[in-house]
């Protein structure tokens, strides 16, 4: 009885917490993006999320933090580790429409700091009448940002993406900046158009 006891028994960390809260820290992430066009909006987004190779998965969405030691890994690495029904936490980004020609537009940013102690930022971006180029600038723009405030970095606000990104660039703080987008122009004849891009996360 005292040696099953002992089995039982959690293991706290320095925070007095069990050390199994370490399993909820992300350690590695894969971006994807899908567009999907069906008659019922709902199926649409099924179909997005297919084109994006994700749709076997419960998705729970989470907000913007990059977790230190985070790697990245790529698309078709990261599917394989996917199970059907497994409960999978992401950044998502999604718009719709079902406006003949209207132009749709769904980003996912990222800013990796160059320490791997630190963490980093997703930002999710959604938008009608974006380019993909405008939408995913935005989205790199806004992680960026967020990061570059965290480090202290100093920069002008005001200034256009493109020239604050060569302010980031020159700074040893931030390693990289990225981003994934997916954009559609609405279905001709009325019918859904749904794009997606996430972070997929993978622990």
């Amino acid at each position: 009885m005292g040696k099953k006891g002992k089995h039982h028994k959690l293991e706290l960390g320095e925070s007095g917490y069990p050390v199994m809260h370490e399993m909820f820290v992300p350690k590695a992430i894969f971006f994807t993006n899908g567009v999907g066009v069906h008659k019922d909006r709902l199926s649409s987004f099924e179909l997005a999320l297919r084109d994006a190779g994700i749709e076997k998965a419960n998705l729970v969405t989470v907000s913007s933090i990059f977790p230190p030691h985070c790697r990245e890994m790529s698309r078709k690495e990261g599917e394989k580790l996917i199970k059907p029904g497994q409960i999978v936490h992401c950044v998502m980004a999604r718009q719709d429409t079902n406006e003949p020609n209207r132009l749709i537009a769904a980003s996912i940013g990222l800013a990796r700091p160059a320490d791997k102690e630190k963490y980093g930022y997703l930002s999710e971006h959604h938008s009608y009448g974006e380019t993909a180029k405008k939408a995913g600038d935005y989205a790199e723009d806004l992680a960026a940002t967020m990061l570059a405030t965290t480090l202290g970095i100093e920069f002008d606000a005001d200034k256009a993406w493109i020239e604050r990104k060569q302010v980031f660039r020159t700074e040893k703080l931030i390693l990289k900046t990225r981003n994934i987008v997916q954009s559609a122009e609405g279905h001709a004849r009325g019918q859904w158009s749904t794009v997606v891009a996430l972070g997929v996360f993978i622990f």
